[in-house]
């Protein structure tokens, strides 16, 4: 296959590496995209020239539409579990992902769609964008945390709606529940999201590691237990160059040269 015809295209600008749903009409996942989702995560957490990631789909209409409903279209369980895992596995290491993931939701972002949305750091959208998950109309649900990852985010009323009624929210009805942090202009979301990305490189990628990691830690605990290891981690940063390196950079009135390890 050749890279054009790559379900998810990679491009790399500078810091920032830019991700491109390419599976058109709809750039709906199958395994295979999934998994080459997780090759690419994996890539760039191990690449120190990269601090941020911006995904989006190709063209004016989707974002992504989720799932290809022919696939699930069959009686067998063993493949349903695996297409499960499959979504699953590829939105948690997203999620995980090291730097800092922006979706540029660029039209109608469904099922999958928005689940991968959701497993992003920040969401912004295009003013036509449209989102659901859908999946209760068609006898599914949503397997790629997006139960849980929308509920985090909205809180269980709007989540039930969404899920549970399947209410398709525009952008502005998402901006409005927190569900998106911003609406641009039709054609804006990848200008807007590259601008983005590019405030990551002005912060200490080990601090925004930490604190990503802390962020995300009040979902699966209580919040008193992260009180001690905030300070922890506090402290743990003496052991990098970049903590050194900010500091004295304030000091000396010049711009840090951080080191993204």
């Amino acid at each position: 296959m050749s890279e054009e015809n790559q379900p998810l295209l990679l491009e790399n600008r500078g810091h920032v590496a830019l991700l491109t749903f390419n599976n058109p009409p709809a750039h709906a996942w199958s395994p295979e995209s999934l998994l080459q989702l997780i090759d690419i995560v994996e890539t760039l957490n191990a690449d120190a020239d990269n601090f941020s990631l911006v995904i989006t789909g190709s063209g004016e209409k989707f974002f992504s539409g989720g799932a290809d409903l022919n696939s699930l279209n069959h009686d067998d369980k063993a493949r349903a579990f695996d297409f499960s895992a499959a979504f699953g596995h590829a939105f948690e290491v997203l999620s995980q992902y090291n730097g800092v993931s922006i979706a540029a939701i660029n039209g109608y972002a469904m099922g999958g769609g928005l689940e991968v949305a959701l497993a992003c750091d920040v969401r912004i959208a295009e003013a036509h964008a449209q989102l659901a998950l859908p999946e209760c109309a068609v006898g599914l649900l949503p397997c790629g945390l997006g139960s849980q990852h929308l509920a985090w985010l909205v809180g269980e009323q709007w989540a039930k709606r969404m899920i549970l009624l399947g209410e398709r929210l525009k952008a502005d009805q998402a901006l409005a529940i927190g569900l998106i942090s911003e609406v641009v202009e039709s054609g804006a979301s990848v200008g807007h999201a590259l601008q983005l990305a590019a405030k990551v490189e002005n912060q200490s990628p080990t601090s925004v590691r930490y604190c990503k990691e802390l962020i995300m830690a009040a979902r699966h605990q209580p919040m008193s237990s992260n009180f001690s290891t905030e300070r922890e981690r506090f402290v743990k940063l003496w052991d990098s160059e970049n903590q050194k390196e900010g500091v004295a950079a304030f000091v000396e009135k010049r711009k840090p040269q951080w080191k993204n390890r």
